[in-house]
């Protein structure tokens, strides 16, 4: 199969004709239709995390994956050949940038009926990114005040809108540029971050989703109320800032979780949360997308379309 590959830590990624991978008992294999391409992808690209995530090589590029089911392993239940499915698979299956990915039953989804390959491929990581975070973590409820930092990114555009359908008041930053958008898609209130400084114009808030870490973590704990939560992805309270607010501090890597990934399936078909694609790339351009992705002023998730 064609596949786009690095052959060792930081080197450029090419397309190569590699083996197909081979089925597990608990997996399926797919015929890849599209994946999307995530910061994860380049950090594990340079070796940055090779001392707690190694990579085996060739690696594929790729953990979100959208297509269709070619063969299923003999333990595998609730899948049959020819379904149309998305999921983020695990750290060994990675490889969504495949004409062919194997992907454990348990992390695995059907699409949505009322999207493409394209845009279900968008969802996986961003979406249980923002969903882990706020039901999980936070353990947001209807009411809560929620400041979602990076309104307009991968995550964040599926954040604001997971967020509004469980009835939570909602505050973003973003640039000027994006306001309209994150607005359409259900924020309250939005803070040009470029203009305005966010803990002068926010309080009392009940959860802040951090997504960029750094002096933007350590100056959120200002927004939050006594016993709030701060969830992050991408920082640690290194300072020990939140027992000085008397808040709760939250850091995690996302897991992926087909069941979770289910449910936020049905909010897509019921209308209640819309995918947002920056753009699109063909496979042999993967090298251009990860430019693009490294830009850091994508709205919403680049997508790779994968040749059958």
């Amino acid at each position: 199969m064609k596949a786009a590959i690095i052959r060792d830590y930081d080197t450029e990624i090419e397309i190569a004709d590699i083996d197909a991978p081979t089925l597990s008992d608990d997996s399926v294999l797919i015929n890849v239709h599209a994946a999307s391409i995530n910061p994860i992808d380049y950090i594990l690209q340079s070796g940055a995390m090779k001392d707690n995530i190694p990579l085996e090589f060739p690696h594929v590029m790729g953990f979100d994956v959208a297509g269709e089911v070619t063969e299923i392993g003999k333990d595998v239940t609730g899948f049959n050949v020819g379904d149309a499915v998305y999921a983020r698979a695990n750290q060994q299956d990675a490889g969504a940038i495949a004409q062919i990915a194997r992907v454990k039953a348990s992390e695995l989804a059907l699409k949505p009926g009322n999207i493409s390959h394209a845009e279900a491929a968008s969802v996986p990581l961003a979406g249980l990114t923002a969903w882990q975070a706020l039901i999980a973590k936070a353990q947001m409820k209807e009411g809560d005040k929620v400041l979602i930092h990076a309104g307009s990114g991968g995550v964040g555009t599926l954040a604001i809108q997971i967020a509004k359908h469980f009835g939570a008041h909602v505050a973003t930053t973003c640039s000027a540029r994006n306001v309209d958008l994150v607005r359409k898609l259900g924020a309250d209130v939005v803070i040009d971050y470029k203009k305005q400084t966010f803990e002068d114009e926010l309080s009392d808030y009940d959860i802040v989703f951090d997504m960029i870490g750094g002096e933007t973590l350590n100056r959120s704990f200002k927004v939050l109320k006594k016993g709030g939560t701060l969830v992050s992805i991408k920082g640690q309270d290194t300072d020990n800032l939140a027992p000085d607010h008397d808040v709760r501090f939250e850091w995690f890597f996302m897991e992926p979780d087909g069941a979770m990934l289910a449910e936020l399936g049905k909010l897509i078909e019921d209308g209640h949360v819309k995918t947002v694609i920056d753009s699109t790339y063909k496979m042999e351009d993967v090298v251009a997308a990860y430019e693009s992705l490294k830009d850091g002023h994508a709205v919403g998730k680049i997508v790779i379309t994968v040749p059958q």
